[in-house]
């Protein structure tokens, strides 16, 4: 019997759940209220990291995900999305900094990942400004373009017999021992589903709490500021070790660290800041000030340069920061994939292949639910299914 399985969300995590899922030969339908990628999917500088991710579950899901972007590129066609292997360069303006930066990355070279201390960085990236003590360059980081790459994957999976439906999904349907059996749209139609996955963004935690297996997904707003076309001048994504700090850190306030990287269409994007503020949108130009401020002192030649807009979104975390992917012990057939923060275009393909492999119960593409159990849902509650 086909699986039936239908994929809430039409963002990046989604669509690699729509594709692999659909790949495997599952029945699929994606959900979503709005245009396909239109949410967080929308608002991210399209990074493939491994270089801001400890060691632990995220790095071991970023590592898959890195492997799989590349199999995808060659499968769909690189250009298709702007699948972009530029490398990551992360770098420190103190003794001290450089040392905690150096330790870092040596942790994560001991996990797999490929590093390469410079002590040059003018030879890496010619404009940087001076001074500075040193840095790591990661050659694994790269850049794909979110909304085409979530696009492209949508394409695909529809090639494979997979749907497309727009509307909100209201609650779950189940059947004898409280199994899934479909998903309420809010017209009233029914979808009949064996599986249900929250691929659902910053909104995880409320289409959870509807389909009766409620995650807490929060958001947390950043800014990306967006410079005039220019020639090929920042050849690295390229940030200040305090970065990896600001993404783990669970601090409600305003946070901001460097980071600057080009696009192929020659844009410059600076961030990152992170705040938590809700859902509000409201457009902070102080934020943006310093976020510029910050990008010149690592570029001065950025100066010069004239800014065209800035954007905004809000980041989908779990407390912990790390994912939420896999099965909920509480309701059976519902599948979690999200609170990806801002490693969610990144993580993307791999949470697609290990949501496909709990749904098949074995291995796919790379991907084994035995290797990655620091991700389920149940890490949230005791045995009895209440939070902890």
């Amino acid at each position: 019997m086909t699986l039936k399985v239908v994929v809430v969300g039409a963002g990046v995590v989604g669509a690699a759940c729509a594709f692999h899922a659909a790949s495997a030969g599952m029945d699929v339908a994606v959900v979503d209220r709005g245009p396909v990628g239109a949410g967080t999917t929308s608002r991210g500088e399209g990074n493939i990291l491994l270089s801001d991710k400890e060691p632990g579950p995220e790095l071991d899901l970023a590592r898959l995900s890195r492997t799989l972007w590349e199999e995808i590129g060659q499968e769909l066609g690189p250009a298709s999305f702007e699948l972009e292997p530029k490398g990551g360069l992360v770098v420190a303006g103190t003794a001290e900094g450089l040392a905690a930066l150096h330790a870092f990355a040596a942790r994560q070279a001991a996990a797999g990942v490929h590093i390469e201390p410079v002590t040059r960085l003018r030879e890496v990236e010619p404009l940087i400004t001076p001074g500075l003590r040193g840095g790591v360059l990661y050659s694994q980081d790269a850049q794909v373009q979110p909304v085409l790459a979530t696009a492209a994957l949508l394409r695909a999976a529809v090639r494979r017999g997979a749907r497309l439906h727009t509307g909100e999904v209201v609650g779950a349907v189940t059947g004898g021992a409280g199994r899934v059996t479909g998903v309420r749209m809010g017209a009233g139609e029914v979808l009949p589903a064996d599986a249900v996955v929250n691929a659902a963004g910053t909104w995880g935690g409320e289409v959870g709490r509807r389909l009766g297996a409620p995650v807490e997904v929060l958001p947390r707003r950043g800014f990306v500021l967006v410079t005039e076309p220019l020639p090929v001048v920042v050849r690295h994504k390229v940030y200040s070790a305090d970065y990896v700090a600001n993404v783990a850190s669970s601090d409600a306030g305003l946070e901001t660290s460097c980071v600057v990287e080009g696009t192929r269409g020659g844009t410059i994007l600076i961030g990152a800041s992170r705040e938590r503020v809700g859902f509000d949108t409201t457009m902070n130009t102080a934020v943006v000030a310093r976020l510029a401020v910050q990008a010149c002192r690592l570029f001065p030649f950025l100066r010069e340069v004239h800014l065209i807009r800035a954007y905004r979104g809000f980041r989908p975390y779990c407390p912990d920061h790390l994912p939420v992917v896999g099965p909920d012990p509480r309701v059976t057939g519902v599948v979690h994939a999200c609170g990806h923060e801002g490693a969610g275009i990144g993580l993307a393909p791999a949470t697609g292949a290990l949501v496909t492999a709990h749904l098949l119960g074995r291995p796919w593409r790379g991907a084994d639910p035995a290797a990655h159990t620091g991700l389920l849902p149940d890490r949230f509650f005791t045995s009895g299914g209440a939070p902890q």
